[in-house]
């Protein structure tokens, strides 16, 4: 068995059983998974080697960026751009249709952004990021003083592009995703291995952060990538593997991973594959529930 069933519902959301592939090994530290479905492509990041890479089931692994600034999380935007944090760099990019790179944040109350690590994109287009200080780390970043005195996250605002600290108590954020009508933002906190929750006011502000769940379990592994499936399922990387919640918050289980495990997406045409970044290896394993679509 490859799974740890806690809750009869995780076998409606991924199975009896989720028998892994290994699709790819011989990296670094694997971050940073997102399923390009017009290209068919998954974009992740080995961030100490400092590349962003390309797989498809045609060409295998080729290489997307190099130098890359060490990036980590990416997104796409609501015009199919893609978003990317930049540890070595400390700032959040967009790569334009016309290939060329413009810097969307770099600084807040004129420090330095710590490291900007996961990211996503509100249907309205805004921005929502975490920045911890792991970039500023040797091997994952560049190693350097922190200027900032506390992690936070951000919002990038779509039309003015001001960016606006959200919240500042985090030991580190990182993971981060809306719930299904973007009311709720998930947070989890790397540090304290849980999962807050925040409700999201009509300007893109939030308010809250309760705790939503704790992240436990056997294994190594803290609290990183986070996503939302099609029916509101929440996944995130955690101890052991990739641990999955029920909408009710009801730790259903967790899919082992013989690496630790830092991210994941869904892709394929059925968005029923989740692919999964873990250490050295990419793999991937079917579930039942799709994804949604980002790109």
């Amino acid at each position: 068995m490859t799974v740890e069933i806690r809750d009869g519902r995780f076998r409606q959301v991924v199975g009896d059983d989720a028998p892994l592939e290994q699709v790819a090994t011989g990296f670094i530290f694997t971050e940073g998974a997102m399923w390009d479905a017009r290209t068919k492509e998954l974009i992740f990041s080995d961030m100490p080697g400092d590349i962003v890479r390309k797989w498809s089931e045609a060409d295998g692994v080729t290489t997307f960026r190099h130098p890359c600034n060490k990036q980590n999380g990416h997104y796409f935007d609501i015009e199919g751009r893609l978003i990317s944090c930049s540890h070595a760099s400390s700032n959040v990019t967009r790569e334009e249709h016309d290939g060329s790179i413009t810097v969307l944040a770099a600084h807040y109350g004129g420090k330095q952004l710590n490291s900007p690590n996961d990211v996503i994109v509100k249907s309205d287009g805004a921005i929502y990021f975490s920045d911890p200080t792991y970039g500023r780390m040797e091997g994952f970043g560049l190693l350097r003083e922190q200027e900032m005195d506390y992690q936070g996250v951000y919002r990038i605002d779509p039309i003015s592009g001001e960016v606006s600290l959200l919240v500042s108590d985090f030991g580190q954020p990182n993971g981060l995703t809306f719930s299904l009508d973007e009311k709720y933002l998930f947070i989890n906190d790397t540090d304290h291995g849980h999962i807050r929750v925040f409700d999201v006011a009509d300007d893109g502000s939030i308010a809250g952060g309760d705790v939503w769940a704790v992240v436990e379990g056997d294994g190594d592994g803290g609290c990183d990538g986070l996503k939302l499936d099609s029916e509101g399922n929440i996944y995130c990387a955690g101890p052991g593997g990739i641990h999955i919640f029920a909408p009710d918050a009801t730790g259903l289980g967790v899919i082992q991973i013989p690496e630790v495990t830092a991210n994941f997406t869904w892709g394929d045409d059925d968005l029923k594959t989740l692919y999964i970044t873990a250490s050295t290896s990419l793999y991937r394993t079917r579930v039942k529930v799709p994804g949604r679509s980002i790109s």
